[in-house]
């Protein structure tokens, strides 16, 4: 991440939007190394998972949609294909977006701001969430944001997409392997090994959280997936999507 995620929340990345010296994928809290060039693949990858948004005149609601060129693909997809997007996001960042009679900008800390969406509980085709949901975890209350979040779904094949969270079980499993070592020592110019916790420290989300999320929404009534990401995608190796359906 541009900085340590442990220390990066809302206010920060009202203030990387504002900084005219940060890139567009900086303004969103990665390095230009991690997103720059890379955000097609990913935008490719959600629509591999939601088919649905193939079809015409949908309702969307993006949470933390940012400023990269990965909200340039979702805006120019939502204008083709006639969807009526609801992006959430700092007035900071929104900023960055066309204005357009399309696009709803709800401005504001959500879940802070879900009285803004009040009108549009259960008329939600898609919802999409994308490397956003481990400042939620870090900072807010990760089942009010997403109680909230799957009360927006639409009865007859919604989905909500929680993209690209870091799993830090998944990290430890992959840098335990032979490729996790060599693929850490090439991408850092190292001969050294790369640092392995015997368990995910506090604060970080692990097997467990996402495995309880699953549970949770399919227990409500939901069906519920962990699933990976495209091998084309920067972080694919530590990085899961949470896919949830609504019938």
């Amino acid at each position: 991440m541009y900085k340590n995620e442990k220390k990066v929340g809302y206010k920060d990345f009202e203030d990387f939007a504002n900084n005219p010296n940060l890139t567009k994928y900086e303004k969103i809290g990665f390095p230009n190394s991690y997103r720059e060039g890379k955000d097609e693949a990913i935008f490719q990858d959600i629509l591999s998972k939601i088919p649905l948004l193939h079809q015409k005149k949908l309702k969307i609601v993006d949470i933390g949609i940012g400023c990269s060129d990965l909200a340039d693909f979702i805006v120019a997809w939502c204008k083709a294909h006639e969807h009526e997007l609801f992006a959430v996001d700092s007035a900071a960042m929104l900023q960055h977006l066309p204005n357009e009679p399309f696009i709803h900008k709800i401005a504001g800390y959500y879940p802070d701001t879900f009285a803004a969406l009040q009108d549009e509980i259960g008329k939600i085709d898609v919802i999409i969430c994308y490397s956003v949901f481990h400042y939620v975890f870090s900072e807010g209350n990760m089942y009010d944001f997403l109680d909230k979040t799957v009360s927006l779904m639409k009865d007859g094949g919604s989905y909500c997409l929680i993209g690209d969270i870091p799993n830090e079980s998944k990290r430890r499993r992959f840098f335990s392997t032979f490729t996790g070592l060599h693929y850490h020592q090439a991408f850092m110019q190292t001969n050294t090994l790369p640092e392995i916790m015997e368990f995910p420290p506090l604060g970080k989300i692990d097997d467990g959280v996402l495995l309880g999320i699953v549970q949770r929404y399919r227990n409500i009534g939901y069906e519920a997936f962990i699933l990976p990401q495209s091998a084309s995608l920067p972080l694919y190796n530590r990085r899961e999507d949470i896919l949830i359906q609504k019938w």
